[in-house]
């Protein structure tokens, strides 16, 4: 219990000690620590003078943006509750999170790859009983509507007014509600704490040894809780963010170049993309030294050769976790640092259960891995049942995620509980094959995918995204698996994509896929 990692409290000691350091720069423009606080107070000051408070629901609808920010400390500010939103989503799941959520104000941006918001809202206001404001970024002139006000209007009525009284905000205290991306079913609104996200995000930024010298790109997605935490452990360390509206990698090496970028964050399609661009040269950043790689699976392979340009860390999480687990160390040994994710963060506990009767697994074995920990969630929002099954007997909570913990502590990620196939009796774990496959040259990206059989339950289908301009065929790939791999675990079917389906999050969508194969699919295992 305290307050020492709520949000507002710890911005409110560094702006104090770095006042005059740049906090951000977007599009060429720097935002002060100190300046970040008077716009952030001035924010919440205004939504004070409208009734919103403690434990209102506050959802920021915007693609990254030095406005996206002051509305994330606005309202810590006011101890009230963020629901990161992602800028992209249709008018009925934006309609579902929202009042899912009992989102009372939301910051919106105006007009977004052919979105017009302020139309959007307009219709959704009367379906949504519990929003009473929208706080809009952009350039249109508002008139039709006295719960609709214009940001930098809103901004400067705050300026001037008395700073709110700060609420008493404990530690355990919500601060975000993120709805999770939904790959495997119903995005489910994940409720963190203060500690959470803050102290993880600060225990994370450790392990890399940020500091106030550093330069962080922050090009995820800031509705997803990864950027958030880079946000927050950049923050705490007295560091500066350079903040990219949307991450595309050949503006993002631009950015990293001209802005002398010495942290990289990102999801391994990120680091993908920058090493496929044409101007790819790691000469171009001198400064870059380390970064954190993690939101899905990656092969000892790929992290060699992120590592011959930025050596970063590898990292394990969930959104329930807030997000980190386990992350690699400097000091790690050479073999841990690419064969697995790292060990726990401190004060985060660990467990391998075996996911049919929850026993305990001894090291070395496969179980599902189990987290406890201040970094876990507090439940799901409104949805007790669910938390309840989610969470062991012991307090420890289930993250069907398989993995392997050895006797030093060091975890090992397999695969996922529901992506497990089940081919004539044999359990195989699609990330096992998935690392096998990628070693082939003409092999860009691969998904392995369980497709139903009558008779054998289910067959291995690998879905491939080719090199450009390479040329390979399913029978090369197969023989190619049969020099790697058990004879079991071998594709049955082989499907080549120009391109994976992906979350907003950079995931790929395993269910859009298994549709798209068992449509195309014609029980035959020859092809």
């Amino acid at each position: 219990m305290g307050n020492a990692w709520t949000l507002a409290d710890m911005f409110g000691r560094r702006a104090a000690e770095h006042a005059e350091s740049t906090l951000l720069v977007a599009d060429g423009r720097a935002i002060s620590y100190g300046q970040m606080e008077t716009r952030a107070t001035a924010m919440a000051a205004a939504l004070v003078e409208l009734g919103v408070g403690a434990g209102d629901r506050i959802a920021i609808n915007l693609p990254n943006c030095p406005e996206w920010i002051v509305a994330l400390l606005a309202t810590a500010r006011l101890g009230a509750v963020v629901v990161p939103v992602n800028p992209r989503l249709n008018y009925h799941e934006l309609r579902y999170q929202l009042r899912h959520a009992e989102v009372s104000t939301v910051f919106t941006v105006e007009h977004f790859h052919g979105v017009d918001y302020l139309q959007l809202f307009e219709d959704l206001l009367p379906e949504l009983p519990d929003l009473l404001y929208v706080v809009t970024v952009g350039e249109e002139e508002l008139w039709y509507d006295d719960r609709i006000f214009q940001f930098e209007d809103l901004l400067s009525s705050g300026i001037g007014r008395p700073p709110p009284e700060m609420p008493d905000v404990d530690d355990d205290d919500d601060l975000a509600l993120l709805y999770t991306s939904g790959t495997m079913g119903k995005p489910k609104g994940v409720r963190l704490s203060h500690r959470a996200v803050v102290q993880t995000a600060v225990l994370a930024g450790e392990a890399i040894l940020v500091t106030e010298d550093d330069r962080v790109l922050a090009a995820l997605p800031l509705f997803n809780l990864f950027g958030v935490s880079v946000v927050i452990g950049t923050i705490a360390a007295g560091a500066t963010l350079v903040l990219q509206e949307e991450f595309q990698a050949a503006d993002a090496l631009a950015l990293m170049e001209r802005q002398r970028v010495t942290i990289l964050h990102g999801v391994p399609t990120m680091f993908h993309l920058l090493m496929r661009e044409r101007v790819f040269d790691p000469a171009r950043f001198p400064h870059l030294r380390s970064g954190v790689i993690a939101g899905s699976p990656v092969s000892e392979e790929f992290v060699r050769r992120v590592r011959r340009w930025c050596d970063v860390q590898v990292a394990y999480g969930l959104t329930e976790t807030g997000p980190t687990v386990a992350i690699t160390r400097f000091t790690d040994p050479e073999e841990k640092r690419f064969g697995t994710v790292g060990r726990p963060l401190p004060g985060v506990d660990v467990k391998a259960v075996d996911f049919m009767t929850g026993a305990l697994h001894g090291p070395e074995a496969v179980g599902e891995l189990a987290v406890r920990g201040p970094n876990v969630m507090s439940g799901y929002s409104r949805m007790p049942a669910e938390t309840a099954r989610s969470f062991s007997a012991g307090g420890f909570f289930l993250t069907g995620d398989l993995g392997i913990i050895d006797e030093e502590g060091y975890i090992r990620i397999v695969g996922r509980t529901k992506e497990t196939i089940l081919r004539g009796g044999y359990h195989i774990y699609p990330r096992e094959v998935e690392d096998q496959l990628r070693a082939h040259p003409a092999i860009d990206d691969v998904c392995v995918i369980g497709v139903p059989h009558d008779v054998l339950g289910e067959l291995i289908c690998a879905c491939i995204v080719p090199v450009e301009g390479a040329v390979i065929t399913g029978k090369e790939l197969k023989d190619f698996a049969r020099d790697t791999m058990a004879a079991y675990k071998i594709p049955d079917l082989v499907r080549f994509f120009d391109a994976f389906p992906l979350t907003g999050n950079g995931k790929v969508r395993r269910r859009e896929l298994e549709r798209t194969v068992a449509l195309d699919h014609t029980v035959t295992t020859g092809t």
